[in-house]
């Protein structure tokens, strides 16, 4: 009985042990921070129009990199929204640009290109939107001012490299099957490296045209990088591309694969160029 008594209290001996061990381990382990991600709608002013863009980012971080994010032609709709949410969750103080101001969405190609073509044939003026929405971003306490990207999608991606040569304090911009023609490329004015993500089946932007892209970028220097996929059309990175494509018959089409790796690009891209690993 004594040697029952004995050995009963050994096991409890040993187990008291390893549960203090293991609750000064669980004390010892670091917490994790929880995001506090606050995305919302938000107004700021330029020249007579009322802008509402939508931002999103920690409001318990200390310092952000600010994303700026332009829209395509049909406008600042839910599918930039969530791009903007996705930025946020990946660390940094995103905010889509209201190119077209008052809330106006294009809601057929019509409309769109109505909408899209005055900031194509005036770059001036869709930079004055730009710092805008520039101006706002920083105005956030969260806002690194240090470190400021963009990112476009179709039109938007077209904006953004435009924002780029004109020399806008950019540190890296990515551009989803934008348009690549646009304002000549200044050595003395482009700051900021570039990705760009193309289609391989892009039929908006012919391969005449992104020799031009490379060619122009090469005469003058540039950092950037040119990633192509294979069997992706125009607009492979939004999910109701394939939806608009059949309904307005159009090239366009929803593409998982060059969506997938294309917003892996990006990550990567932002990770080595605005010190930010994601």
């Amino acid at each position: 009985m004594k040697k029952f008594q004995f050995i009963i209290g050994c096991a409890v001996v040993l187990l008291t042990a390893c549960n203090s061990n293991n609750a000064t381990e669980e004390k010892e382990k670091p917490m994790t921070k929880e995001k506090a991600i606050v995305a919302e709608n938000v107004s700021y002013g330029s020249d007579s129009a009322k802008l509402t863009g939508f931002v999103a980012y920690d409001s318990s971080a200390a310092k952000l990199p600010i994303v700026l994010v332009v829209h395509e032609w049909w406008g600042l709709n839910d599918f930039v929204k969530n791009r903007v949410k996705q930025l946020a969750d990946l660390g940094y103080l995103a905010l889509a640009v209201d190119m077209y101001g008052n809330g106006k969405i294009g809601n057929n190609p019509d409309e769109a290109k109505a909408l899209a073509m005055p900031f194509y044939t005036n770059p001036a003026y869709a930079k004055s939107r730009f710092d805008a929405a520039l101006a706002k971003a920083k105005t956030y306490s969260q806002a690194d001012t240090s470190k400021i990207a963009a990112i476009g999608f179709c039109f938007g991606g077209t904006m953004v490299l435009n924002m780029a040569r004109l020399g806008e304090p950019l540190t890296a911009v990515v551009s989803f099957h934008g348009g690549l023609a646009g304002v000549p490329a200044d050595k003395n004015l482009l700051k900021a490296k570039i990705l760009v993500c193309h289609g391989a089946d892009d039929q908006f932007v012919k391969p005449e045209e992104v020799a031009a892209f490379k060619k122009q970028m090469d005469s003058i220097g540039a950092i950037y990088t040119f990633k192509e996929y294979a069997g992706a059309t125009h607009a492979f990175t939004n999910p109701d591309a394939t939806a608009n494509g059949k309904k307005f018959n159009m090239p366009i089409a929803y593409n998982a694969a060059a969506d997938t790796a294309s917003w892996k690009e990006m990550k990567d891209f932002f990770g080595k160029n605005l010190n930010r690993q994601n």
